[in-house]
């Protein structure tokens, strides 16, 4: 997901100031994201969203990985299967190696439109266009493709030419010495307050450039390699990761690392003010408190009392 913080940090007024030193309920309005920032989020939103539910479609067509260069029976990494029981049911079975897990109604065997068990990798709900539609499926996916990697380049020429990406997104010394602390903070939910809500500590910074980095540069890549027709261009990338059968395994598994980023993502807006955080990345428009939080006004009067 693009990163969307581009932080303006007003200085407070004197009646703002010393309403929250009196521990007073003050805040006000920053505007925190530009709307070139706002629009590549949502596009980006909207881009992964399709790519990941086609994605399931596509790989409903052969629901297994495999490392190398072949797709040998037998040499499965992951494989979302079906086989009848004693009763002549279907039973969905997901094997991962050597282990082996009934998923019935989830992976391998799920009810169809008709309410009928069928053998399908990823059940219906969760493909697009349709649970038996591939190459509408296919167009659908590298049509959104496309979307993704040409908003991916103006979000990072725009990030480079605003400053974002180097004052934003660069963990400093700073961040770096205090990890320790932030990892703490998230651990116990706790988090920034006032303008320092603004800034991004050094996890969120770390989550980004991965995410920017490492899944969004790798996605592409490994998609590309996919490809028969690009051998002759991509063939030393081919190689190195060890085969094509290998490239979609890693597209595989970054893809569902975007979702284990886009959950843990839309958690932190949750319990972080859903509807500050959602004004902020519709309208630009985010609200800060002024108030010090409870410890850190009774830290304070302890350190006067001193």
């Amino acid at each position: 997901m693009n990163v969307h913080l581009e932080s303006t940090t007003d200085a407070a007024s004197p009646s703002m100031t010393t309403a929250a030193a009196a521990g007073k309920i003050c805040s006000r309005l920053v505007y925190r994201h530009t709307w070139p920032i706002r629009i590549m989020h949502w596009v980006n939103v909207v881009a992964l969203s399709i790519m990941f539910f086609s994605g399931l479609q596509i790989f409903n067509a052969h629901p297994s990985l495999y490392w190398g260069n072949r797709s040998d029976p037998g040499k499965e990494i992951l494989s979302l299967d079906a086989r009848r029981d004693a009763n002549g049911q279907l039973v969905g079975v997901t094997r991962l190696g050597r282990h082996e897990f009934i998923t019935t109604g989830v992976l391998g065997v799920s009810d169809g439109p008709d309410s009928t068990p069928r053998v399908r990798g990823f059940p219906s709900w969760l493909t697009v266009p349709g649970s038996r539609w591939l190459a509408m499926g296919r167009q659908w996916h590298f049509f959104f493709a496309w979307i993704f990697v040409l908003n991916g380049l103006c979000y990072l020429g725009y990030s480079i030419a605003k400053k974002h990406l180097q004052r934003d997104l660069i963990p400093t010394r700073a961040d770096w010495r205090g990890i320790g602390r932030s990892i703490v903070d998230h651990l116990k939910f706790k988090h920034p307050h006032g303008a320092e809500a603004l800034r991004y500590n050094i996890l969120q910074r770390l989550a980004y450039l991965v995410v920017i980095f490492v899944f969004g540069i790798g996605v592409v890549l490994m998609g590309l390699a996919m490809s028969p027709r690009l051998d002759a261009v991509l063939s030393p990338l081919v190689e190195a990761v060890g085969g094509r059968q290998s490239a979609r395994t890693i597209h595989f598994i970054i893809a569902w690392g975007f979702v284990a980023f886009v959950l843990i993502h839309v958690f932190e807006v949750l319990i972080s003010g859903a509807f500050n955080q959602l004004r902020g990345m519709i309208t630009g428009w985010y609200k800060v408190d002024l108030t010090p939080p409870a410890d850190t006004v009774a830290a304070d009067a302890e350190k006067d009392h001193d």
